[in-house]
């Protein structure tokens, strides 16, 4: 009985990639306002991704098929003399998936996650990031320039192996941004100023 309910899920699963509504969407993901600024550790990265998922996608979430997303940041220095320096190189994975008896979205990164009653409000906080940590202090030189790069992408092989083999080949499945790239200068690393003291009322000083 068991082999027969693995057999009929990859069926499904399978059917989920070969049919299924046509796409009423353009598969898509593009990358907006990307910028590093100094935070208490270090520099942290925030931007923006206009996220476009067709009817297919939408209809393997509902069926409880967990996407991941993956944000990928890599940050190189130019040499004249021989290929560019790669000085980091990090990535953060976001799944979204949805729960039947629940009837909400969650989107989860790590132990950390939310949950929506739909799903454009769970797109909706996964197209936002924000002060992610990517370089600690002393990974850049004042000054000096570098190149960062970001995007977004859909991992499939973090997906069922069922998809993973048939996704390949199906352009619904193939979803990611190209890389967003600027040229970042650091100034001299200052840490943010911490926020002033609040003084405390007499009424309540008096009370502690």
């Amino acid at each position: 009985m068991r082999y027969w309910r693995k057999l009929l899920s990859c069926c499904l699963l399978g059917l989920l990639l070969v049919s299924g509504p046509a796409s009423s969407l353009a598969v898509d993901i593009s990358v907006r306002n990307p910028t590093l600024s100094p935070g208490e550790e270090g520099y942290v990265l925030s931007a923006d991704f206009n996220i476009n998922l067709n009817a297919r996608l939408d209809d393997a979430i509902a069926r409880g098929v967990t996407l991941y997303f993956v944000v990928d940041f890599e940050l190189t220095r130019a040499r004249w003399y021989w290929l560019d320096e790669q000085v980091i190189s990090r990535n953060q994975t976001f799944q979204l998936s949805y729960h039947a008896l629940t009837r909400q979205y969650r989107l989860s990164s790590g132990a950390l996650h939310q949950s929506f009653a739909s799903l454009d409000d769970a797109q909706r906080i996964l197209s936002r990031l924000r002060n992610w940590l990517v370089l600690e202090r002393g990974a850049v030189r004042p000054g000096e320039s570098y190149q960062a790069a970001v995007r977004m992408r859909l991992d499939l092989s973090q997906m069922p192996k069922t998809f993973q083999v048939n996704a390949l080949a199906n352009r619904d499945w193939n979803l990611s941004s190209d890389w967003a790239r600027w040229i970042f200068t650091p100034a001299e690393f200052v840490v943010p100023a911490a926020p002033a003291a609040v003084p405390v009322p007499a009424a309540v000083a008096d009370n502690r």
